[in-house]
């Protein structure tokens, strides 16, 4: 208590500090001669005293900007913008001022002229000068990109600029480890960083971008010029207390034709380098432009998904290593691989409360598990013409993944144990090829054909002392209950398409695709109860056991018209699909439809920095073969699943509303969206419980379900403070059928959280926020309301020479309206680390849940169940690395 009263002394301290703090303004526009504006011009502050860091403004849509000058300074004042002469003039900042700046033509100026901005804004392009925003004592890409205006980086190495997510992150034009952002903002030394490049509506293939519809947001790393022939990166060490250690390395080789980067890490501290998300980021495919003709198959997830995700732990290694190659042959080739290896042994305990209509189950859940996971993936870009284009990309991975599971369940006194063991292996082959062309600049094409094959084979081991799945499944009477699950699913599929681009005039395009897609897919399931006396018991007499063949055939054409008037931008058009499929279990199913899927876009773009996005599609989903699957299989210890094999496609509306404001000059970043699903068919489970066993088998129900979602962002910065607003509101209306009997269920949740965080050069950037979550859920005439309110500091402090400073703070405290529960815990994070400039070696100590929280505590909810949950975490880790800067 009395450590926090201090952190709280601190923060106001510091907070009084830079209010303190006195600020100038000066503002005003920037046009031509003949009073033309010049929106995103450059203006910039030098301060005379040269220990003084340099202040920068870009000018908005109306040619307004604004500076904020620490007061009693003089600055040189310049004013930049291509094909116009440089303004200079000196200004003293004693008061508020305004000043209106007229630039005079440079016809003569060279337009490959380099002129080093802070920022530069070209179509679609923003380029950060870093040096300009860097203070030297940055250690990481993360914390670089912090520091530019508009990009914001979360927790999970997640970046986003001006509200957009990057999905594509380069460094020197080329994708790094397949182009997520996690492993390049957590790896990438600061001090090789150049320039950051954003490129908004990004295509892999140059000459697509004016003709392919791209959503996609890229992330360009150059690199300094002595690092571009030149092998650097970090290594790190570290020993902490109870037997915890860190060991981290980053080598990174670059040179004009070939470039070589490796990440390792061994640690067993709970820190996961790899995880299921990054994971599907890892996914091999066709280029995103040739996606999106409204049908979703949903692939049976692999079992070893469970494997990676992302949770708290009491204890925990991992092995971590990627290797990323590129090489330029020649002009016309490029070869490129990775390769990524990871391994993680992790112990989970879990303790809950679970309320069920009738009655209330207290269980303790035990997990041990031992995953290891490869992949690798190699890559050809042939351009034999600026005009032409083939990729050729392999990618293969495996799994193989153990996990050991012991739950006690207590109801009414009576306690049940259960221990399971699950072993899953899972291989996947992707080969993809694709080819474009831009014929003439009316037409271009692309084709690509997609071959995947994707097989899991799990096995799972029930062992118990009481007999389970009562009336569900045909046991046979024995003191120990052991019982055998072989499950296997095969999955291949072709995916071809042909597109062709026809750009009639620089305001009207025609699209036009031809595509198919097979999908072959098998299903086995075993179950068995293995006797006392040696022999198996076959649970096929009770309905058990599933042998499914699933063909789909999708051929499909779509055609689409887009054209731009003014500020308006319209694209319209729709797929006409044929679906053909077949089931070939105890019987044959053959079954072919017709389904048109119309879609509609729009833009109105107001300016650069002000637009509307809409969006509007009818989607068709098939469900995947287990689904299908006509006879009973063991889903857990207490569930039991049966599959419809009348299941047919759902069909869902989905659209969309997005607004976005940018304004340098006011310091305003605004986003809006809605939202908006409904399933006019779709398929819910049915569920039939007895106690904590239940029976669970889709059907297919009409308007079964709609969903609103609200979200609101706001960023304002008003002097050297930054304030936030973010809320996010969450509607759902949609049917379940328990026991028998539909129910209505509607959920609504509401979150906002409210920040501020502070922005000066030499004192502490400290970021003070509170979030709060409010969820209400009905089922039938039950009502539940659950709160949870989250206040939160960081701190993130650069002093003396070479010293870093971080704190983070979280307090959690959540209440069940309805049952009067509640609970709190906090959580802590802290990191001091020295590094000279002059030297190679750092030194860094860290203290991961300062507080020596046991646990963290949750709630969850559903029509049949409410849960209170305790999940145990590491405990306090203090820990001492040493590093060292090739």
């Amino acid at each position: 208590m009395i450590f926090r009263k201090k952190i709280a002394t601190l923060i106001l301290l510091f907070s009084c500090i830079v209010i303190n703090a006195q600020t100038t303004i000066l503002k005003g526009s920037v046009k031509d001669r003949l009073q033309n504006i010049l929106a995103y011009a450059n203006v910039i502050a030098k301060p005379l005293d040269v220990n003084k860091n340099l202040q920068f403004s870009i000018t908005d849509d109306d040619g307004y900007y604004k500076l904020e000058l620490e007061k009693n300074e003089t600055f040189i004042i310049s004013v930049s913008y291509m094909g116009y002469l440089t303004a200079s003039f000196e200004f003293v900042a004693l008061e508020n001022s305004q000043k209106n700046i007229f630039l005079k033509d440079a016809p003569n100026q060279l337009q490959e002229v380099i002129i080093e901005m802070p920022v530069t804004v070209k179509e679609d392009t923003i380029t950060y000068n870093t040096n300009k925003f860097v203070t030297g004592e940055e250690r990481k890409l993360k914390n670089v990109l912090k520091k530019l205006p508009g990009v914001e980086v979360d927790k999970n190495g997640g970046v986003t600029v001006q509200g957009k997510k990057v999905t594509t992150l380069l460094v020197e034009g080329k994708k790094f480890f397949g182009g997520g952002t996690k492993l390049a903002v957590e790896n990438i030394p600061a001090n090789a960083i150049d320039k950051v490049q954003v490129i908004d509506n990004y295509s892999e293939i140059a000459f697509l971008k004016n003709v392919s519809d791209s959503e996609e947001l890229a992330m360009n790393i150059l690199l300094k010029e002595d690092k571009k022939q030149f092998t650097f990166g970090d290594l790190e060490v570290g020993k902490g207390n109870k037997d915890f250690y860190r060991t981290h390395s980053n080598l990174f080789y670059y040179s004009p034709k070939t470039n070589v980067n490796f990440i390792g890490n061994l640690n067993n501290t709970g820190e996961k380098t790899f995880t299921f998300k990054d994971y599907m980021s890892f996914q091999g495919g066709m280029s995103a432009i040739l996606k999106g003709n409204g049908s979703i198959y949903n692939v049976a997830a692999s079992d070893f998904s469970q494997f990676l995700e992302t949770q708290d732990l009491v204890k925990s290694t991992n092995k971590f290593g990627a290797l990323n190659i590129t090489k330029v042959v020649n002009s016309k080739l490029d070869i490129s691989g990775y390769a990524i290896f990871s391994h993680s042994k992790n112990e989970t305990l879990l303790e809950s409360i679970n309320q069920y209509e009738a009655f209330t189950e207290k269980k303790e859940n035990n997990t041990n598990s031992k995953n290891i996971l490869g992949i690798a993936k190699f890559n050809i870009e042939y351009a034999p013409t600026i005009n032409s284009q083939w990729y050729f990309k392999t990618q293969f991975k495996k799994t193989d993944n153990l996990k050991n599971n012991s739950i006690i369940s207590n109801i009414e006194n009576e306690n049940r144990s259960i221990l399971s063991k699950n072993n899953a292996d899972a291989t996947y082959f992707n080969q993809n090829i694709e080819w474009h062309k831009k014929v003439t600049n009316k037409h271009t094409f692309s084709f690509a054909t997609d071959i995947t094959f994707d097989k899991n084979n799990p096995t799972t081991l029930w062992e118990t002392n009481q007999q389970i799945l009562q009336g569900l499944i045909p046991v046979k009477e024995e003191d120990t209950y052991v019982i055998n699950q072989l499950k296997e699913t095969k999955n291949t599929t072709i995916n071809s398409i042909f597109k062709h681009y026809w750009v009639l005039n620089n305001f009207n395009h025609i699209y036009t695709t031809l595509g198919n897609k097979y999908s072959n897919e098998s299903f086995f399931t075993e179950e068995s109860q293995q006797l006392e006396n040696g022999t198996t018991h076959n649970f096929s007499s009770g309905g058990f056991g599933n042998d499914l063949d699933y063909k789909l055939n999708d051929l499909f054409v779509g055609i689409h018209y887009k054209f731009k008037t003014g500020i308006f931008e319209f694209k319209q058009g729709a797929f006409l699909h044929n679906y053909n499929w077949s089931l070939n279990q105890q019987t044959t199913i053959d079954k072919n439809k017709l389904v048109v899927l119309p879609d509609f876009s729009g833009t109105i773009k107001f300016s650069n920095s002000k637009k509307i996005k809409l969006n509007y599609q009818l989607k068709s989903s098939f469900s995947n073969a287990s689904k299908l699957a006509n006879q009973f299989y063991l889903q857990s210890y207490n569930s039991v699943f049966k599959g419809n094999e009348n299941l047919e496609n759902e069909l869902f509306h989905t659209a969309r509303a997005y607004y976005s404001r940018l304004s340098l000059y006011k310091g305003l970043m605004f986003f809006a969206s809605i939202n908006y699903s409904k399933k006019v068919k779709g398929i819910q489970n049915a569920v039939q419980f007895e106690n904590t066993n239940y029976y669970v088998s889709p059907i297919i129900v009409n308007n079964p379900e709609e969903r609103w979602n609200y979200n609101l962002n706001v960023n304002k910065k008003i002097k050297q403070f930054k304030y936030g607003l973010d809320t996010r509101v969450l509607t759902s209306k949609y049917l379940q059928n328990i026991n028998g009997a539909f129910v209505t269920n509607k959920s609504n949740s509401y979150n906002y959280t409210l920040s501020a965080k502070t922005l000066f050069d030499n004192f502490p950037t400290i970021e003070v926020g509170f979030e709060q979550s409010i969820g209400n859920y009905t089922s039938s005439n039950q009502t539940s309301k659950f709160v949870t309110n989250q206040p939160y500091v960081t701190i993130d402090y650069d002093f003396l020479k070479g010293f870093i400073y971080s704190f983070e703070y979280e307090n959690y405290n959540y209440e069940n309206k309805t049952a009067s529960q509640k609970n709190t815990y906090q959580i802590a994070n802290s990191t001091l680390s020295y590094k000279n400039e002059d030297s190679a070696w750092s030194f860094k100590i860290d203290a991961q849940n300062l507080f020596n929280v046991n646990y963290k505590q949750q709630n969850s909810f559903s029509s049949y169940i409410i849960s209170d949950t305790k999940t145990y975490i590491l405990p306090r880790i203090i820990m001492f690395s040493i590093g060292y800067n090739l």
